[in-house]
């Protein structure tokens, strides 16, 4: 409670686009169908493809609060996020795959992942890419994971997007790139002031992918960095309990009000199932 209240006086502070209506500081439940409950196939889905900034148990992920700003009589919000997973490793897990299968013409896929797409090519935890976009490959042996006792041929970031977007859109699916969800890392900057990390290494990526693919991008990293930089440090740090990438719920309910304004502010065409 304490740490609701501290949040909320907070939130005086913040752009009038970023604030959390107090109704909210202590989020309820997903208004949506659960996560992976049968869809209503009558519907349009918004499918979620992510990592653990989306889904990361109950609440803890903006994915599970994102139905709290839809109409969910008009579209299903499907969290298909999966915490620890890169864009390599939730195609080799088959979950790609099981969530493809879902999808039918006139979904929409938003796709955010990076946090875990730096990790390492093999090892005890292989679930890194080769840096950038282009068609560079390298044959790894497994010694972990789905493919272990084989020679992967891992490619790049770009590459594994690439496939994403063309699964999607095989399957009359429309895809939207989202920025990646922002860290509670600080850097002293040149004006003496600290200032949050807004760039993991992926942001040159994710806008070339969008300019070549044609898939536009809803930029949610930006408001919440403006957010988190309003509230400054200390405050931003209550809504990381856990360690500099995962916030508890409240941080989550703020995410997911930055990804419904970054879809408004892109004119995509889910972005009508916003409510008003």
């Amino acid at each position: 409670m304490r740490l609701a209240l501290l949040l909320a006086a907070s939130m005086l502070a913040v752009p009038a686009f970023a604030q959390i209506p107090s109704t909210q500081i202590d989020p309820p439940p997903q208004s949506n169908i659960p996560a992976d409950a049968p869809l209503n196939p009558k519907l349009p889905t918004l499918f979620i493809v992510g990592d653990s900034t989306a889904r990361n148990g109950a609440n803890l992920g903006w994915g599970d609060h994102l139905a709290n700003y839809f109409d969910t009589t008009k579209i299903n919000i499907a969290n298909r996020a999966r915490a620890g997973r890169s864009s390599r490793t939730y195609i080799n897990e088959g979950l790609w795959t099981k969530t493809l299968a879902e999808m039918k013409p006139g979904d929409t896929m938003l796709f955010q992942m990076g946090h875990n797409d730096g990790g390492d090519l093999g090892g005890a935890k292989p679930r890194g890419e080769i840096k950038g976009i282009g068609n560079e490959s390298q044959d790894i042996p497994q010694t972990a994971g789905p493919l272990a006792g084989t020679t992967e041929t891992v490619h790049t970031y770009g590459w594994y997007v690439r496939k994403y977007v063309a699964d999607a859109r095989a399957k009359g699916v429309t895809p939207i790139f989202l920025t990646i969800t922002i860290r509670n890392i600080w850097k002293d900057g040149p004006d003496g002031k600290k200032h949050i990390e807004r760039d993991m290494g992926y942001t040159t990526y994710i806008h070339q992918l969008s300019e070549e693919l044609h898939v536009p991008i809803a930029d949610m990293a930006t408001l919440e960095a403006d957010t988190l930089e309003s509230l400054g440090p200390e405050k931003t740090a209550l809504l990381f309990p856990i360690d500099h990438t995962h916030t508890s719920a409240i941080g989550a309910e703020m995410n997911a009000k930055m990804v419904a304004t970054a879809l408004r502010n892109s004119h995509v065409p889910v972005a009508e199932f916003l409510k008003p």
